[in-house]
């Protein structure tokens, strides 16, 4: 579902300038903010890298880059 809301325009040119640097549209910059905000409100004893690197893994995991771990056999 989507829905029209107003933002602040210096909030969307921030987005804007923000989206261009990591090749992201404005809509989708907004969103990953608003995921990172709602990551760090639900753990807020997180540091924003170790969130950033969280969602970077999981993306990893969902488009088929990771691999399974398989623990070595000890000689």
């Amino acid at each position: 579902m989507s829905i029209s809301v107003r933002l602040d325009d210096n909030f969307v040119n921030d987005a804007k300038a923000y989206a261009y640097a990591n090749k992201r549209s404005v809509p989708k910059q907004i969103e990953y903010w608003a995921e990172i905000g709602r990551m760090a409100e639900d753990n807020p004893d997180l540091p924003y890298e170790f969130i950033q690197q969280a969602t970077i893994a999981s993306a990893e995991v969902n488009t088929g880059k990771a691999t399974k771990y398989v623990r070595g056999k000890r000689d």
